[in-house]
């Protein structure tokens, strides 16, 4: 199914192909400290994935073994992508409603905030 979604103002835009709707949602402390709580988003395959306008997209090496995509302009945390991979995480919040999406699990547990729960009743993963 397509989908579309974006950045706050614009300067990154996309349509996808999914065929997954399930968010994974990421708790290790460099997801929190790029996103400002944890981490929600969607896989896809990168050759799924098509911008509308890329203008405002920047990549960031936040590890020897990955990227994030963020919008250089209004600062929204968009993409994470493994650089052996051909898939890509697409931030859950960053596309237009209705999604259809449902929370699918929870990684890297063991590392989530101080200041929140996890819903027991989500698949829950220590480490990933």
């Amino acid at each position: 199914m397509m989908h579309h979604g974006r950045c706050e103002c614009g300067a990154v835009a996309f349509n996808v192909t999914l065929s997954r709707t399930q968010v994974s949602i990421c708790h290790c402390s460099q997801c929190r400290r790029t996103s400002g709580h944890h981490w929600a988003a969607v896989r896809a395959e990168s050759a799924d994935l098509h911008f509308t306008n890329d203008t405002g997209l920047r990549w960031f090496k936040s590890s020897d073994f990955a990227k994030r995509g963020f919008c250089k302009a209004c600062g929204s945390s968009l993409f994470y992508r493994m650089n052996d991979e051909t898939g890509i995480g697409i931030a859950a919040g960053a596309f237009d409603a209705p999604t259809g999406f449902t929370v699918g699990r929870h990684i890297f547990c063991a590392d989530k905030g101080d200041y929140y729960d996890i819903a027991a009743y989500e698949p829950q993963i220590e480490k990933f």
